[in-house]
């Protein structure tokens, strides 16, 4: 039986994963395996760059934590899996999206959005999303036309009545 010692460690390693997933807007559980140590800072780097962050834990201890939040993942957790945790639902998982192209060895297994559990096609759909950016350009454009279309109305119906004077 394990001391009271590394039983503590395990527990403070589980809590802190449980806040790791608590306080993140997405998660994704991927494998690691294949990548060198120059692409692995690489993609620190960019996930850096979206807000997010990543890190390795055992699996036994990861999947204590997420019964502990009573969070079913099946069998996501087999095998070696990192855990990147972002506060923006679409950018952490753009990033490893592209990241996984060019670099093969990299593969999205599970992932939680806003507390859905999404499968790898649901992460491959939210990789296609516009980023937030520019889902709020394209927001503003459709304003900017509607408003613009109102005023060459009303510009219009003022002509009409003046001409009606």
């Amino acid at each position: 039986m394990a001391s009271d010692k590394i039983l503590k460690q395990k527990q403070q390693v589980i809590n802190e994963i449980k806040e790791k997933v608590e306080a993140a807007n997405t998660i994704v559980l991927f494998d690691y395996r294949g990548l060198t140590d120059a692409e692995t800072k690489e993609l620190r780097s960019k996930l850096k760059e979206s807000g997010s962050t990543y890190k390795v834990f055992k699996n036994t201890l990861m999947t204590r934590a997420f019964n502990d939040l009573s969070i079913d993942l099946g069998d996501a957790l087999s095998g070696p899996s990192a855990l990147l945790c972002g506060t923006d639902q679409v950018a952490p998982i753009k990033t490893l999206t592209e990241f996984a192209k060019d670099h093969p060895a990299l593969e999205l297994k599970v992932g939680i959005v806003d507390g859905e559990i999404a499968d790898k096609a649901k992460l491959s759909e939210y990789a296609s999303l516009p980023s937030r950016d520019q889902l709020l350009t394209m927001l503003a454009g459709g304003m900017i036309g509607l408003v613009k279309d109102l005023s060459i109305c009303l510009d219009l119906y003022s002509k009409q009545l003046e001409e009606n004077e």
